[in-house]
């Protein structure tokens, strides 16, 4: 007798069910284990993240987009092997940067102001990323350490900012004037939040993954994150180039994530900007299995329990931190029972690189 054999479930399915039964089931063990009631929170939380047609619209994808843009930020980087962790420093760099051009005179009322800020923005953090690149390139220093040290520098050079040459003209307080209107994004939406910011991370997101795919830079960059030795010898690929343009490249996202905020947003800069987006980015990437495309649904997915946690902390008296726990659970679930892997070698060495001229240069 022949044994049945079941078809065994993909494993997207596999991991989007995990994702939903630690929400779904996580978060009410975990608040009933602290002491609060679990339905009202849970409503809450639903409320504030997909309730409404305003919550997704205002709260949900205006949180979405700058942790779309951080963990593509990463998703690039990783894909190439390097480890940048400093996404957070970048978006500050980025923000810092879009601010302190919107204050120009000759900028700050034309049409072209918010357009200036976010290429401004997105060559900061290109920069910023540029020193750990050449500190990995030139003195070998690991680019962890080096980006999580440029993070804290990025803090307290916005910190330094914002009470000295861009704080606002009464000397009060620890920020920035507030940006022009003609410096500020337009909404896409009347009467909600959401601005074309949104628009710009789904177009990042879906070039990048179209880069990686289909062209010989992309390519590039997947064989080298694959195994740099193999890229070297057999695709005689300039490995250190290549890894300090996805590093550069992957800083400018980042700091494009950091000018929208700012033009987008929060419309002055202070430091407290950034509430951790950067790190965030590095939880998106790792949920979304470094592919762009996924980058937009995980990060949909983290917009939406950020804007319900504050919605749970603010009508049922929930520490959002609550949520918080959740997601780290669900990365470190994700991770353990799916290992990451950057690209099976064997996989990047079966598909032919594209034809396009100077593709293993």
């Amino acid at each position: 007798m022949k044994s049945i054999r079941f078809a065994r479930a993909p494993e997207p399915l596999l991991r989007g069910i995990f994702v939903l039964a630690c929400i779904l089931i996580g978060i009410p063990a975990l608040l009933t284990a602290l002491g609060f009631q679990a339905a009202p929170a849970m409503m809450a939380l639903f409320r504030g993240s997909v309730g409404s047609s305003y919550a997704i619209t205002s709260a949900t994808l205006v949180r979405a987009t700058p942790v779309m843009l951080t963990g593509l930020a990463v998703a690039l980087a990783f894909r190439a092997g390097v480890f940048n962790i400093g996404a957070e420093g970048q978006l500050l760099a980025g923000a810092a940067a879009a601010a302190a051009v919107t204050q120009l005179a000759i900028i700050a009322n034309s049409g072209a102001a918010p357009w200036l800020a976010l290429i401004a923005g997105a060559l900061a953090g290109g920069l910023w990323a540029g020193i750990a690149a050449i500190l990995r390139a030139r003195f070998h220093v690991l680019e962890v350490i080096s980006t999580i040290l440029l993070n804290f520098l990025a803090l307290y050079l916005v910190g330094y900012l914002v009470r000295g040459p861009l704080q606002e003209p009464l000397h009060i307080y620890p920020q920035s004037k507030a940006i022009p209107l003609a410096a500020r994004l337009p909404h896409v939406l009347p009467s909600t939040r959401l601005h074309v910011g949104f628009l710009i991370a789904l177009g990042a997101a879906t070039a990048t993954w179209w880069v990686l795919r289909f062209t010989a830079t992309g390519f590039r960059i997947r064989a080298v994150g694959a195994n740099p030795d193999a890229a070297r010898v057999a695709g005689e690929i300039d490995v250190v180039r290549t890894t300090m343009a996805a590093f550069v490249a992957s800083g400018a996202i980042a700091g494009l994530a950091g000018a929208i905020e700012l033009t987008g947003v929060t419309f002055a800069l202070y430091e407290n900007i950034s509430p951790g987006y950067g790190y965030t980015g590095i939880a998106v990437a790792l949920l979304a299995r470094l592919d762009p495309r996924g980058v937009i649904a995980s990060g949909l997915l983290f917009g939406a329990l950020e804007a319900g946690a504050s919605a749970m902390q603010r009508d049922a008296g929930v520490p959002s931190v609550v949520v918080s726990v959740i997601e780290a659970l669900i990365i470190l679930g994700l991770v353990v029972a799916w290992p990451l892997q950057i690209e099976p070698a064997s996989k990047v060495r079966g598909e032919a690189a594209p034809t396009t001229p100077g593709a293993a240069s």
